[in-house]
């Protein structure tokens, strides 16, 4: 894993497949996601080499409830005291009480589909707080969060509007560029959702998989949904 520092208060934990969020506000952290199941204590030793003692995570927010999103919350929140949140409709996954939806796969995403599936299997994990659309979170002056079903039914983003800064699950991937996400349990869902995430026309967008997008960002979220569209 790598920690890469984007802005003074957002850093991006980078695994081989996919991402995970961090932000700062003074000594307490947000987590956007949690990477791999196992990989906590390479979190923590992250964050210390990045001068971050992980004793201030206060809370991990899940946008989805997939094994490289939940990961390692669990141990993660255990160990520090954090606060588990997601969306209530993944939440019965995230916690083992439901199996996890399968997606509606196009033939070319069946081969990194089943890459995918290297990933650790995460364990049932606690979620001790339930999301709905349009809450308001108490962290980086107030982060909105923004139901985004398709890509699985509780499916979030998490908007920080006096940020410019938009965490889009994903439902967009930016894999080289911004684009339409994969592995959608509901195809059409997902692309009115990515197209309301365009509407919220971010200044940086922290995807799911791929780098963050900090030029010309809102228009290229605007483009990208455009031609998901007319596919």
């Amino acid at each position: 894993m790598d920690l890469v520092e984007i802005a003074p208060r957002l850093h991006m934990l980078r695994f081989s497949i996919g991402q995970a969020w961090l932000w700062r506000d003074g000594e307490e952290l947000t987590l956007i996601d949690a990477g791999w199941a196992g990989s906590a204590d390479e979190i923590a030793s992250g964050l210390r080499g990045a001068g971050l003692d992980p004793a201030g995570l206060r809370r991990i927010v899940l946008t989805h409830c997939h094994r490289d999103h939940v990961g390692a919350a669990g141990e993660l929140a255990d160990r520090f005291g954090a606060e588990i949140l997601a969306h209530a409709l993944d939440a019965p996954m995230v916690r083992g009480e439901l199996p996890v939806p399968e997606p509606d796969l196009l033939d070319w995403e069946r081969p990194l589909y089943a890459h995918g599936l290297t990933v650790p299997e995460a364990p049932p994990t606690r979620v001790d707080r339930e999301l709905t659309d349009g809450e308001v979170l108490d962290f980086a002056d107030g982060a909105v969060v923004v139901h985004a079903p398709g890509h699985t039914p509780g499916s979030i983003a998490v908007h920080l509007p006096r940020h410019g800064v938009l965490f889009s699950g994903d439902t967009v991937a930016s894999i080289p560029d911004v684009m339409f996400g994969v592995f959608h349990v509901d195809r059409a869902g997902a692309l009115a959702s990515m197209r309301r995430l365009a509407d919220l026309r971010p200044s940086v967008l922290c995807c799911g998989h791929g780098e963050p997008v900090t030029t010309d960002t809102a228009a290229r979220l605007a483009r990208a949904a455009a031609q998901a569209q007319e596919r």
